[in-house]
């Protein structure tokens, strides 16, 4: 992947935060400016948090695959195989409070289910890391869909609405962010 995309995308906001967002690969604007959800999706999915308080300063946001895909297309599974590793690693060194996946490939890749996401988002589950991975709990995760999806699919915003709602009441119950008291 790395040999057809621009730029390495491997992550923004804040690598200190509690929240981990983690997504499927970088898109074309990504790929060009080196950061994940920086397009249309980026602001989709910045508009999403802003109501409860969350921004790139209070959240760290991530990818399974590094590097954006030939042509945007979907990752072939051999390319999540390769890059879930890294992925994995990369949660295992920022250790969030919560993470969240955006999307079917992220919430299949790192749950390891073949339900989709329609099924899954919107439903607290636990993220179990790898063994050997330094963490040694399992962390809090909510499947959510992808903005990319509510851009094709803009009825299904009240669900995600619902879900950003979800995320909020866990962030108040676990005191997690000073902001969202």
């Amino acid at each position: 992947l790395r040999h057809t995309a621009m730029n390495l995308v491997f992550a923004d906001g804040n690598p200190e935060a509690s929240i981990m967002f983690v997504g499927e690969a970088p898109g074309e604007d990504e790929d060009r400016q080196g950061k994940p959800f920086v397009g249309a999706n980026g602001k989709l999915l910045d508009r999403m948090l802003a109501p409860i308080g969350l921004d790139r300063t209070n959240v760290y946001i991530s990818n399974i695959l590094f590097w954006r895909p030939p042509g945007n297309r979907s990752p072939t599974d051999g390319e999540i195989a390769a890059c879930l590793p890294f992925a994995e690693r990369h949660i295992a060194l920022v250790k969030p409070k919560i993470l969240v996946l955006l999307g079917g490939v992220a919430a299949k890749s790192l749950l390891r289910t073949k339900e989709g996401i329609t099924r899954i988002r919107g439903r607290w589950t636990e993220y179990v890391p790898p063994p050997g991975s330094g963490l040694e709990h399992p962390i809090p995760c909510l499947p959510i869909y992808h903005p990319a999806y509510l851009l094709r699919q803009p009825s299904a915003k009240r669900q995600a609405w619902g879900d950003i709602l979800l995320l909020n009441q866990r962030l108040k119950s676990d005191n997690i962010l000073k902001t969202n008291e």
